[in-house]
């Protein structure tokens, strides 16, 4: 079987799952994300668990019928397994498994005690492998009971029974052991009818995998290992499998804060279905502005794209605390008197990474275009900083509406703390992608072509004629701290040759044009001179 595929089938499975809570009332119900996505886990972990196992015990292999195999294994032959099998896949007793449940789903009280009962056991026995905690250190349940999502209880043993029945036909493991790279897809697929880049007070943000492919790849030109990723604002977790895939998900952990509940579990399954479940205890749900849960830490690589604007009135205050003064240097956007919700929140993630990278640390960070051009303010504060300590590498502006949903125009900000700051590199890709219709909004799309030019031009230090420009710290200076690649750009005045005769005829032509307007003029101001002369008072 192909990758396209195992894509096609895997795409179905999510349709049927879809489709059973649209037939029990809960399409498009506020419940029906965690149902699906929660769902298709537990398929998930439940063909991980057997394929890993099949590795170790050649017995569980070669059986027809792996659930009476495991079954038959004695207490001390389970733990030998379980323990062999480790963090690559969860820790499943015989009565977990989905041909389990499909075996009893017949039975008295099946959606309590068996469906969601499985549920809450397995996120019982592995609450150390994939619980994400609070900031205040609380571990959430992996699964919810999903069966009672169902307001008519007597349906409840049906709408369990017909979600396992979609589940007992399906596979998995022959993507693990092909190892096809296609969880992207897949994850995409299944949260997009959930995920947004737009509206809320706290929105689930979504980078474009093109934004997030050229800041990886800009980030991470060679080899390294055991190096610590950081996003403060992770949303869903674009950016961070892109880097991680971009080091390799084995040289690396992962770390990330996000305030959203959804979010946070969306970047769980994110993190499972790419090789990366031992970061997940290092999700943290909360406010990382407020209350940073790794503040005392110090990262190799940090992405982000913070949310731009946002109402954090409620705890502007707190931040101005003595505490706090180191990290926000630049200063903290004052409460505006109407339009709260417009309050610059990234300026705080910007200089909140910039105070958790490591003595070598290095970041890539999108923002609105405007920051790199402001003359004022806590914006120009961050660039001088960013100068001045010559922590710059390089700013990509991106084309308009690469972002599908918001018309902000946007830039990505790369430091590191080991830059050159004789060869800062600045592009200008605004004018490089077609635009698409995506839904009732438009997108600019870059080509793989495109990703390369950008990528290349940074990496190389390549200067291109209204595209790329290679300047020094000192430079930039001179230009009031403008990142701006376009402010750089060397203005080119075309000189024609022509003869006397030439230039006699142009300048007759311009007398001569210049005359008739003239003339033109005398006679309309003629016209209307007449005109205010007939008007007279009256009453209407």
């Amino acid at each position: 079987m192909t990758d396209l595929e195992f894509i096609s089938n895997t795409k179905k499975l999510i349709d049927d799952l879809k489709s059973v809570c649209a037939n029990y009332g809960l399409g498009n119900d506020g419940n029906e994300f965690k149902i699906i996505s929660q769902t298709f886990l537990y398929k998930y972990m439940n063909d991980k668990f057997s394929y890993e196992a099949k590795k170790i015990n050649e017995s569980l292999a070669e059986a027809k019928d792996f659930q009476k195999a495991y079954e038959t294994l004695s207490d001390e032959e389970r733990k030998f397994l379980i323990a062999r099998i480790g963090n690559k896949a969860p820790k499943l007793q015989p009565e977990h498994l989905i041909s389990y449940l499909f075996n009893n789903s017949t039975k008295a009280n099946f959606a309590e005690t068996y469906f969601d009962g499985t549920l809450r056991n397995i996120s019982l026995d592995n609450s150390n492998l994939y619980s994400i905690k609070t900031a205040s250190g609380v571990k959430d349940k992996m699964f919810d009971d999903l069966s009672q999502f169902i307001t008519d209880s007597s349906q409840r043993d049906a709408f369990a029974r017909a979600l396992v029945n979609k589940l007992v036909n399906f596979s998995f493991e022959k993507m693990f052991q092909e190892k096809y790279d296609f969880f992207a897809t897949i994850f995409e697929y299944l949260i997009k009818d959930y995920n947004s880049d737009s509206g809320g007070k706290y929105a689930e943000y979504y980078t474009p995998h093109a934004v997030a492919r050229i800041m990886a790849a800009i980030l991470v030109k060679d080899a390294v290992t055991n190096v610590k990723v950081y996003d403060p604002s992770a949303g869903s977790g674009t950016l961070l499998m892109n880097i991680a895939h971009a080091i390799g998900e084995k040289n690396c952990s992962i770390y990330s804060e996000d305030i959203s509940q959804k979010s946070s579990n969306m970047l769980r399954l994110n993190l499972i279905l790419n090789n990366l479940s031992h970061s997940i205890p290092n999700i943290i749900k909360g406010n990382t502005i407020s209350e940073p849960s790794y503040l005392k830490e110090k990262f190799d690589y940090i992405v982000s794209n913070p949310p731009f604007k946002l109402d954090f009135s409620d705890f502007r205050n707190d931040l101005d605390k003595d505490s706090f003064k180191e990290r926000f240097f630049a200063g903290i956007p004052n409460v505006p008197k109407a339009k709260k919700d417009s309050m610059s929140i990234y300026l705080l993630f910007i200089q909140h990474i910039m105070h958790s990278l490591s003595a070598t640390g290095k970041a890539a960070i999108v923002v609105p275009t405007g920051f790199i051009t402001a003359q004022s303010g806590i914006e120009k504060s961050i660039r001088e900083a960013l100068i001045n300590r010559g922590w710059l590498r390089g700013v990509v502006s991106m084309p308009s509406n690469i972002f599908a949903s918001t018309g902000t125009n946007v830039s990505v900000i790369f430091i590191d703390k080991e830059a050159d700051n004789e060869h800062i590199v600045l592009v200008d890709s605004s004018k490089l992608g077609k635009t698409i219709k995506e839904g009732k909004n438009q997108r600019t799309v870059l080509t793989r072509e495109e990703e390369e030019r950008i990528i290349n031009a940074m990496n190389q230090k390549l200067q291109e004629e209204d595209f790329s420009v290679v300047i020094s710290a000192e430079q930039i200076k001179e230009k009031n701290y403008s990142f701006s690649a376009g402010q750089y750009f060397e203005v080119k005045i075309e000189y024609v040759e022509i003869t006397a005769e030439e230039f006699q005829n142009k300048m007759t032509a311009f007398e001569n044009n210049l005359t008739a307007m003239f003339a033109e003029s005398a006679e309309l101001e003629k016209k209307i001179q007449e005109n205010l002369k007939k008007l007279r008072y009256g009453k209407f």
